[in-house]
């Protein structure tokens, strides 16, 4: 049997202590997908909480024991639709995939319309870490590289308009 009350008193610490975690990670979700990943599952077990609590309260008026395991079901459901996204990232990033926050061509087109640049090759965009993101390429100048201050101005640029942080 399923004992209503002792279900709503532990879901109800649960809402206060993932609910406060959560508020404490909501700040840098945004830009690392490790923070998200532990906001996202905080944020999960507050709601998931809320909904056990509301789950006792029905079972202690109602004594329908059978929306316990149904509420299991939801909370499953609830965890799988709330981290495939964070999954997908995950898998990206273990790939060495373009990060989703970046678009290639902007950046190629970016690079192309630099002085002295004919063209462009060997281009690769690939995350170093959760919030880094690197470049590689070859730039060609048939008039030959223009000295340090291009460099430093386009690595400048790239990490202003783009987010990367490491360029080569």
């Amino acid at each position: 049997p399923v004992v209503g009350q002792t279900v709503i008193v532990v879901a109800a610490i649960g809402i206060a202590v993932n609910g406060i975690t959560a508020l404490l990670f909501a700040s840098g979700r945004k830009g690392d997908l490790n923070i998200r990943g532990a906001f996202l599952h905080m944020a999960a077990d507050t709601a998931v909480s809320a909904g056990v609590v509301a789950a006792g309260v029905a079972i202690v008026l109602t004594g329908w024991l059978w929306l316990d395991p149904a509420v299991s079901l939801v909370v499953s459901a609830v965890i799988v639709w709330g981290t495939w996204g964070l999954l997908r990232e995950a898998i990206n990033m273990s790939l060495s995939a373009v990060p989703g926050a970046i678009e290639p061509v902007e950046v190629q087109d970016f690079l192309a319309r630099l002085p002295g640049v004919a063209r462009i090759h060997d281009f690769h965009v690939w995350p170093m870490s959760t919030t880094e993101v690197a470049l590689t390429c070859h730039l060609v100048m048939p008039n030959g590289h223009p000295g340090d201050e291009f460099t430093l101005q386009a690595t400048k640029n790239l990490h202003d308009r783009f987010g990367i942080g490491h360029a080569t």
